[in-house]
């Protein structure tokens, strides 16, 4: 009986190895290709929130696409230095917005 039961067991082993490994002259999967940026940012508008959010960088074994991470971040960075650029041009036009005001203002009180 303890034969028996031996060699089932190394029958059984065998055929879930051979399974898993696959029989001999199988068909090999084709590789596949590797994943491409599937939501690049719009090129003719600037990025907003709704395109960070939404933007899916493709996976590899080990991670990111580094050229795709790249890429991306250097967009956002030019972006973001564009805003900021912009931003701050905005503001001293503010600021000098009430001093010119107060000048215009100053000969009209004179006048009346």
């Amino acid at each position: 009986m303890f034969w028996f039961l031996l060699i089932t067991m190394v029958v059984v082993v065998a055929a879930v190895t051979l399974a898993v490994v696959g029989g001999g002259d199988s068909e090999v999967l084709p590789d596949v290709a590797p994943e491409q940026l599937v939501d690049p940012l719009p090129l003719g508008r600037p990025v907003d929130r709704g395109d960070v959010e939404s933007l899916r960088l493709p996976v590899t074994a080990r991670g990111y696409r580094m050229e795709d991470v790249d890429d991306v971040l250097d967009r956002l960075g030019a972006e973001l230095a564009e805003r900021d650029a912009r931003i701050a041009e905005l503001e001293a036009a503010l600021a000098g917005a009430p001093a010119a005001a107060g000048r215009d203002e100053a000969p009209e009180d004179d006048a009346r």
